[in-house]
């Protein structure tokens, strides 16, 4: 037996020392990219919504982003990939490295190739705050080069590092820009913006309006911090002990973020809403879906996301179970998916421009320990629908009272006279004219947006199954 022993340990030693000559080898002989693309085709396989369209033989040689795109189907204008996966995970949380100002561009004239970025909003506590810039500012150079149709995109980009901005100050009560140039340099920070910009209430004849400015759909400025929709909780109870008989909802600069904040805001609006009514429904692949139905941890209630029960609601309170919401150009994501889901049980009305159109939702696929891939991912997981199963705004939503909102003069956030805001108002009180507003110039087309840049944007992050599912899913 001994001998026997010995003889089994020997060959056993000898197949051990062959499997791992035979995969130094293949190691050897893999392309440096397929390790990476490997683990990217294995996960597509699985999660990816059209994962039935994947090509059968792609180029594993290709760099992992390149080989990333080549998968995807044609109608995905949505998943992306990146080479650090916690720069991926800190800007889906709202943190970035920038100056702190957020800016729409448009075209000057239609006879000229000039492009004017206006200032739309100043994060607080930023250095774009601390050199004096204010929303309506409009910049005309970047690192003392005009912005054109040609180049604005580059010099956008340039914003992300320590920058000089050239630019005209708006008198907002002279009701026009400044003719004199100004020049800052700004430096950039990781900055981690609150999306709970600003709230406040009106009260205009027997009307009670509440108004909450709500920049991006994050919990918290980390993953399992939720102190964002704590924020957000006390800004509602603030509402309801006001006794506020409307409501208006800013989400215009808001391209979307976490389906838990979505989750949260929507149990706070929504009419006759609780932890048994259903918000959204999750449409995976067949593949998915099966593994989800029979996961004794998910099973198939996994698949719709009910409300949660809020003292804090004040559905009840608003006339006519009505709520107003201001959209924007990248007005996306998990605000149409507020949009959508609060549509079952009450009116939603709303004033702006008309949305993106995106009713799918991605989760993020890295992996965390594992020093040969550094990559996260971020493809389109799941179609969302409504409590009647309605989806059917892939080409955004039209507002019912459209507002073009590319003016000269540009007002604060929260002042009567700001264009959309000033319009809810009429809407709501029937008061044609809440405050003096000057004619304004109008500027040309929008041809970009800074949001465009925030890898936030156009996302909708889904509740991730559990880390034991990822782990036995995950080819």
């Amino acid at each position: 037996m001994n001998t026997l022993r010995r003889l089994s340990l020997a060959v056993s030693a000898f197949l051990l020392a062959t499997l791992l000559l035979l995969v130094a080898c293949h190691e050897d002989e893999e392309h440096p990219n397929e390790y990476v693309n490997n683990w990217i085709k294995a996960n597509m396989s699985f999660w990816y919504y059209w994962n039935t369209t994947l090509p059968p033989s792609p180029d594993k040689t290709q760099a992992p982003d390149g080989f990333f795109k080549s998968l995807l189907n044609s109608a995905d204008r949505f998943s992306w990939i990146q080479e650090n996966y916690q720069e991926l995970l800190n800007s889906l949380q709202g943190v970035n490295r920038e100056a702190g100002y957020e800016l729409a561009l448009f075209r000057e004239s239609p006879d000229n190739n000039v492009v004017i970025a206006q200032i739309v909003y100043i994060k607080p506590v930023s250095p774009a705050e601390a050199a004096g810039l204010k929303r309506g500012d409009v910049i005309v150079q970047i690192n003392g080069q005009q912005l054109t149709t040609d180049n604005y995109r580059t010099l956008l980009g340039a914003t992300s590092s320590d920058h000089t901005i050239t630019y005209r100050a708006l008198d907002v009560e002279g009701g026009a820009l400044q003719t004199e140039l100004q020049s800052r340099t700004l430096a950039t920070i990781v900055y981690s913006e609150n999306p709970n910009f600003l709230h406040k209430v009106f009260t205009i004849n027997d009307r009670k309006i509440g108004y909450y400015v709500y920049n991006l759909f994050s919990t918290g400025p980390e993953q399992g911090n939720t102190s964002y929709n704590a924020e957000m909780d006390q800004i509602f109870a603030g509402f309801k002990a006001a006794g506020i008989t409307d409501l208006i909802v800013d989400l215009r600069y808001n391209s979307g973020g976490a389906e838990a904040a979505t989750t949260n805001l929507a149990s706070l609006i929504g009419k006759g809403v609780n932890n048994t009514k259903v918000f959204t429904i999750r449409e995976y692949n067949a593949k998915v879906t099966a593994e989800i139905k029979k996961d004794p941890n998910l099973g198939e209630d996994f698949l719709s996301v009910e409300f949660l029960t809020k003292e804090q609601n004040l559905g009840s309170q608003l006339t006519n179970s009505r709520v107003y919401i201001l959209t924007g150009t990248r007005t996306a994501s998990a605000s149409e998916l507020l949009i959508n889901g609060l549509r079952p049980y009450m009116e939603v009305v709303l004033i702006g421009n008309t949305t993106v159109g995106k009713n799918v939702g991605s989760i993020s696929l890295y992996e965390k320990n594992d020093t040969r891939n550094t990559w996260g991912m971020q493809p389109i997981v799941a179609k969302s629908l409504n409590s009647l199963r309605e989806s059917d705004y892939s080409n955004g939503f039209t507002p019912q009272i459209p507002v073009t909102d590319n003016h000269l003069l540009v007002y604060p956030l929260g002042d009567v006279r700001e264009l959309l805001l000033k319009r809810a108002l009429q809407e709501i009180t029937g008061i044609t004219d809440p405050g003096r507003v000057r004619p304004s110039k109008t500027w040309g087309a929008e041809v970009g947006h800074t949001l465009d840049l925030k890898r936030r944007s156009n996302v909708l992050i889904l509740e991730a199954p559990n880390q034991d599912f990822l782990r036995l899913s995950n080819p």
